[in-house]
């Protein structure tokens, strides 16, 4: 059987591309190997939302080059795809700068991978185009076990592409437009997975929040009204959903974090900048005070809400007050955990072609600062659940004999001592400490949600 090795960059809508990718080339004969070198296929499926990010893929593909002349000079044929956002952007110059590759893929496109992977054969190919058909019809689910050999928490796409525009992304460029799938298609993934043992699940998309999938009856639902539905499946337990922007945090979204149990009370919603002028330049549509104003209507529904979000660093123009403006947003809300990043330019975005671009001292003193206090909040957060009971929904053993591990509803690894319980339960440990990354505990009891 041939072997294929994916590399995956970035969020977890490659992650989730990487695993389909990988569904469907087993029914073209390959097996998935950690091993690169083992490879007679090479993936890289690349992230375009960092600096450099393209710079670093060709990077990679000289080393993938080296190891497929060192295969070849042994007959054994590796062929070299890139796929992902930075296969959109770059398209044909990737295969300019690197001979290596044989095949470059958008996005949009992947499902196209054996007819391309065929077509390569007899020359090197480039699909690129946003295709009028949904790839995921074309897309077969994955074997049972498969999907049991990937854990009991999945991922799941429900929408794809953005059309917000902000100033500083490629998104809209490199995913295209927003496009939601279907209700009954979204609900028969859910169903099949929790056949296959899955218990959590977080729905994905650029904007996930933005969801606006045909219902059974031909409506029009939301992700709120879509939450609601993905609860009664049997076996499901919990929900998530990521990423989203604060303009499509509608009423019916709030009211389920409300309303149902299954959606856990953690949001990541990013806010970017705390500065009104800052954020109108990135065309994020909100200001800081409207920010701070939807976070309270959450937290007024789900008092033990946990936020994190996303933050930018010396954006083109931004002075010292206002950054200053940022760090009171994030004293004022206070958060669980975040990302943060300085400011890189992104071709073809208008944030790129601003003249007044930060110094990068200035924005490395920043993002130091700011860093500083998101991870003392996250600290603060972390060791204020000592004391507490939280379900944990447990993955795999621990790491050492008789412990088990598990994920809290904030998403905090956790850990105790346990030799009656199994991959999948959840069940109640009660936070004895905090380390630096992980928290540690003690069984209670069965979980609230344990005989969901």
């Amino acid at each position: 059987m041939k072997k294929v090795f994916v590399k995956s960059y970035g969020c977890q809508m490659n992650v989730y591309d990487a695993e389909r990718m990988a569904d469907m080339l087993a029914s073209e004969g390959y097996s998935e190997t950690k091993a690169m070198e083992e490879a007679d296929l090479v993936i890289l499926n690349t992230c375009h939302i960092r600096e450099k990010a393209a710079e670093k893929v060709y990077s990679e593909l000289g080393r993938v080059r080296e190891l497929k002349q060192e295969r070849q000079a042994h007959g054994r044929e590796t062929k070299v795809v890139v796929a992902g956002c930075v296969a959109q952007a770059e398209g044909k110059e990737i295969l300019r700068r690197a001979p290596a590759v044989d095949v470059v893929v958008g996005p949009q496109n992947y499902h196209n991978l054996p007819a391309l992977l065929k077509k390569s054969r007899t020359d090197r190919v480039v699909d690129t185009e946003f295709p009028i058909e949904d790839k995921f019809d074309h897309l077969p689910a994955p074997t049972k076990a498969k999907t049991q050999s990937r854990g009991v928490s999945a991922f799941l796409t429900i929408q794809e592409g953005c059309d917000k525009f902000c100033t500083f992304c490629v998104v809209p460029y490199t995913r295209g437009a927003e496009v939601s799938r279907p209700v009954a298609k979204i609900l028969d993934e859910a169903l099949r997975l929790a056949d296959a043992g899955v218990r959590e699940l977080t729905l994905i998309g650029q904007n996930v929040n933005a969801y606006h999938g045909e219902g059974p009856d031909g409506s029009v639902w939301s992700l709120g009204r879509l939450l609601h539905r993905l609860a009664d499946v049997p076996g499901i337990v919990r929900l998530r959903y990521t990423t989203s922007h604060p303009r499509d945090m509608d009423d019916e979204l709030i009211a389920a974090h409300r309303d149902l149990p299954a959606v856990m009370p953690y949001l990541h919603l990013p806010v970017q900048s705390g500065s009104d002028r800052i954020l109108d330049v990135m065309n994020r549509k909100h200001t800081g005070d409207e920010y701070r104003r939807l976070i309270e209507r959450i937290r007024h529904v789900q008092p033990n809400l946990a936020l994190s979000s996303d933050f930018i660093v010396g954006f083109p123009g931004e002075t010292d007050a206002e950054f200053e403006e940022t760090m009171r947003l994030v004293a004022d809300v206070g958060f669980s955990s975040s990302f943060s990043f300085k400011y890189s330019p992104r071709p073809g975005t208008p944030a790129a072609e601003i003249e007044a671009q930060v110094s990068e001292a200035v924005k490395a003193e920043r993002l130091a600062r700011l860093q500083n206090l998101l991870e003392m909040q996250r600290q603060a957060f972390n060791h204020g659940t000592v004391g507490q009971s939280l379900d944990v929904l447990l993955e795999k053993p621990g790491r050492h004999p008789g412990q088990m591990a598990g994920k809290s509803p904030y998403l905090q690894p956790v850990q105790f001592q346990s030799d009656r319980h199994a991959v999948g339960e959840i069940v109640t440990v009660r936070i004895t400490q905090a380390g630096s990354n992980s928290l540690f505990g003690e069984w209670v009891g069965p979980g609230s949600q344990a005989a969901a």
